[in-house]
């Protein structure tokens, strides 16, 4: 070879160094902080976890591969998620995804900068999470539950599949935002169905089991039980009670309704996370959660359980049956 042919050759070679380098170098890894306000053996929090993870990988994000996901379970425990978010935050992660309204509130107060997404809050205005839906401002966005008029809608609902009821028992988180707007919600519609309502607090299982136990020694009673996260969190407990004292009983949730109860009016959770993890994919791509609006769920699940209906001896009118989403035999 010519010495300038090798000289030209050396130089391609050289050049095509840095090309290669980068080809083979690792791809960035991304670090994304979890905190879900469920126990870690919750079947219905591991199934969020789940969808998420899933719409994750489907978007390109690979947990050990260019992404690193720190879960942690505050089992809508105040000190609890405290604890786990300040843990978190002090991992230096990218971005986190809170699950629920004390989920977001102890990550909002552990840092003010961290980017947080959140999935199944009910008022993130109320809570001061946001300055407005279409302008969160601030590091935080996400995905709310519903909107107040559904408590409304839950007493309709009792009242439509229950003609008889002329009492409801409202369960839930006296402590949450959400918990007392929904509660508004039913008192301005209770007069004109004949309903008188009352607030069950879900501060703890014995409180649920002694107040559930009084409000059912007297006839015509139903129960209303709220999407809140305490409410959720003794689910199965409100179920079991509602069977016990022969309530029927209208969820927020359609877990509720699979694990036994009556019949449920709600937005779908777990798709919830599937969203958000589409707005953590955009964070990470740079867009500012500022600039991503707090998005309202669009479509509500009618479910019902016919087992359930029967041993309360209740016929489920087919004005019901035509709108159910799902329907359990």
């Amino acid at each position: 070879m010519r010495r300038r042919d090798f000289i030209k050759a050396i130089a391609g070679s050289v050049a095509a160094w840095p090309v290669a380098a980068r080809a083979q170098q690792p791809e960035q890894m991304r670090r994304i902080g979890v905190l879900i306000n469920r126990a870690a053996d919750n079947p219905e929090g591991q199934t969020r976890l789940a969808v998420f993870q899933q719409a994750l990988q489907q978007l390109g994000w690979n947990d050990g591969r260019n992404v690193r996901i720190d879960i942690r379970w505050g089992a809508d425990d105040v000190d609890r998620s405290r604890g786990y978010a300040q843990e978190l935050v002090a991992l230096a992660p990218d971005i986190i995804l809170a699950g629920g309204t004390v989920s977001v509130a102890a990550v909002q107060q552990a840092s003010r900068s961290v980017p947080i997404v959140f999935a199944v809050v009910a008022d993130p205005v109320g809570s001061g999470f946001v300055d407005s839906l279409a302008r969160p401002g601030g590091n935080v966005t996400g995905f709310m539950t519903f909107e107040f008029s559904l408590g409304g809608k839950l007493l309709e609902l009792l009242k439509e599949i229950a003609p008889g009821v002329k009492r409801a028992a409202v369960l839930r988180d006296a402590a949450n935002p959400g918990g007392i707007g929904g509660f508004g919600a039913i008192q301005a519609v209770a007069p004109s169905l004949g309903v008188e309502v009352s607030a069950i607090n879900v501060r703890d299982a014995g409180e649920i089991e002694r107040a559930v136990a009084a409000f059912a020694s007297s006839a015509n009673g139903g129960l209303i039980v709220t999407g809140d996260a305490l409410a959720t969190v003794h689910g199965d407990l409100i179920v079991t009670l509602a069977a016990r004292h022969k309530l029927p009983a209208v969820y927020g949730g359609r877990f509720a309704v699979t694990g036994g109860g009556l019949v449920s009016l709600g937005p779908d959770f777990i798709d919830e996370y599937r969203l958000a993890a589409g707005y953590v994919d955009r964070i990470l791509k740079g867009a500012k959660p500022a600039d991503l609006p707090v998005q309202a769920p669009t479509k509500y699940e009618l479910v019902v359980n016919l087992k359930t209906a029967k041993a309360l001896g209740l016929t489920i009118p087919g004005t019901v049956l035509s709108r159910a989403d799902e329907v359990i035999e």
